[in-house]
């Protein structure tokens, strides 16, 4: 069941690197913050090169001035979460975020099957905005879409 709006987000475990891979527990994560999780079906790919992350990147002081942090998913390893930053010159503060076995997409039910790519399970593109581990805020794209998980799409949905 994919979740909505109202849910608390679900127990899982991402990586990320600073000096060495680390693990982090989403309700760690999410406990006590204000934040947009974006996420994106593969580092490197296309769309979220050139236009989903660049977004995020380019807008991540309008969601600081809210209060809001943000952080960035895909069903990859943290070594290529880390260096499809780098090579983003992502800015400190946004984190890159490695779900390698998708088990937070699952959890979250919004896997995709892109088997038929060369890609195995990946997840659906989307952005959510979470207070507390609380889902306040949802966008989950169509197929080989690209509007509603949108740095900007998202800011305008945003309260303040």
């Amino acid at each position: 069941m994919t979740i909505q709006v109202g849910d608390t987000l679900p127990e899982a475990v991402l990586q990320y690197i600073d000096n060495g891979v680390h693990r982090v527990d989403t309700h760690s994560l999410f406990h006590g913050n204000k934040m947009v999780l974006f996420a994106v079906p593969g580092a490197f790919t296309p769309t979220c090169s050139e236009r989903h992350l660049p977004g995020f990147i380019q807008h991540l002081d309008a969601f600081r001035a809210r209060g809001i942090s943000v952080a960035c998913m895909a069903v990859n390893d943290a070594f290529v979460m880390q260096a499809w930053g780098k090579s983003q010159n992502t800015p400190a503060g946004l984190r890159m975020l490695a779900d390698g076995n998708a088990d937070f997409t699952r959890a979250l039910g919004l896997e995709l099957d892109a088997s038929g790519y060369g890609m195995g399970v990946r997840c659906k593109r989307f952005a959510l905005y979470a207070e507390d581990g609380v889902v306040r805020g949802l966008w989950v794209e169509a197929p080989g879409e690209f509007r509603v998980s949108s740095a900007e799409h998202v800011l305008s949905q945003l309260p303040g």
